[in-house]
């Protein structure tokens, strides 16, 4: 117990360690009871730190900072425009398109199921490619009452998202317009010396913010070439398919392996066993291994250095947390916690 007490004393005597602790105990409690209510106001935070890294860069040639907001603002804009009403109209109708052509991929499939058992009857039974199929059937029917019950929300949706084209917009604009005037509002919270929080806030600062910016050039490069890659062989839903693979780079490890399946599956039903599947096969592959060992180091170098229990374990921990977000940011979430973890023994040392 005198161990326990003595930690105690020696830990929250100190008030730059305690106003962390409450700092990051305010945060976490704040995203996980009011995170959905907060969500555009978190989302709107999220967006103007990444712009902010461009701002920056444009006040390194003495532009004014409101002359620089307004230019990365309404270039943000734009993006954002072009994805709504350039990017999305076609990916949802390739999806439609495709959730069409369900019933005939799996026909197509049963046949090609139904022949295993006459290739290889010492290792597959007709019975067990019956239940094979049968629970098939059982989940695309599921997925179809789903799809149901989202368009029956729809309108639920649309208000959802009419909501946010007009405040995370507005939000966006006074958080990177006024961030000077809210860091030092927040900063008023935190004792002068701030010791410890500094060392964090600076550690953590780095990762995230090149974590994130390489991690949007990722999917942005990797999900343009897939889609070039997969026009250029004629697979269909190619722009569908690029967009996953983009996005999959979001999950290390775990996306790609998820999406290689649909973009294998699509290419089979397609063409079959032949040279174009062989070559789509090749080249996905390809964009996968150049993912991997070549445009990750580029982009990201020594910035995350979590071995990769950590990155699966965080993975898991914040996105059963905080679904999407809390995927996207487990790894800037994970070096949170190795960066407090690191710092504190230091402050112990030097008490």
């Amino acid at each position: 117990m005198n161990l326990i007490a003595d930690w105690f004393r020696r830990t929250f005597s100190d008030p730059r360690v305690v106003a962390l602790i409450l700092a990051l105990v305010v945060g976490f409690t704040v995203i996980l009871f009011f995170g959905d209510m907060l969500a555009p106001v978190l989302a709107s935070l999220v967006i103007a730190y990444l712009l902010e890294g461009v701002v920056s860069i444009l006040e390194h040639y003495h532009l004014p900072r409101l002359l620089t907001v307004v230019v990365v603002f309404f270039a943000f804009m734009l993006f954002v425009v072009l994805i709504i009403f350039g990017v999305l109209p076609l990916a949802s109708s390739q999806l439609t398109e495709l959730v069409q052509q369900l019933p005939y991929m799996i026909s197509s499939g049963q046949k090609s199921l139904m022949r295993l058992p006459e290739l290889y009857p010492d290792l597959v039974t007709a019975e067990q490619i019956t239940r094979l199929i049968t629970v098939m059937k059982n989940e695309v029917a599921l997925a179809g009452q789903k799809i149901l019950s989202t368009s029956a929300a729809s309108v639920v949706g649309i208000i959802t998202l009419l909501v946010y084209l007009i405040l995370v917009p507005l939000l966006v604009f006074f958080f990177m317009k006024d961030k000077e005037l809210i860091v030092q509002w927040f900063l008023r919270f935190f004792p002068k010396d701030r010791g410890i929080a500094d060392q964090v806030w600076i550690d953590v600062d780095m990762q995230i913010a090149n974590y994130v910016r390489g991690k949007f050039w990722e999917v942005l490069i990797v999900g343009s070439v897939g889609y070039v890659t997969f026009s250029l062989f004629g697979l269909h839903y190619a722009l569908l398919l690029g967009v996953l693979v983009g996005l999959s780079v979001i999950i290390p490890y775990i996306g790609a392996a998820v999406v290689t399946l649909p973009v294998l599956l699509v290419a089979w039903f397609q063409w079959g066993w032949g040279g174009a599947f062989g070559g789509l096969a090749a080249a996905y592959f390809v964009i996968q291994a150049l993912d991997g060992n070549v445009l990750v180091p580029l982009l990201f170098s020594e910035v995350v250095n979590l071995h990769p229990v950590a990155i699966i374990v965080s993975i898991l921990v914040f996105g059963g947390l905080w679904g999407f977000w809390g995927v996207f940011f487990a790894i800037p979430l994970g070096t949170l916690v190795k960066a407090v973890l690191t710092a504190w023994p230091s402050q112990q040392l030097e008490a």
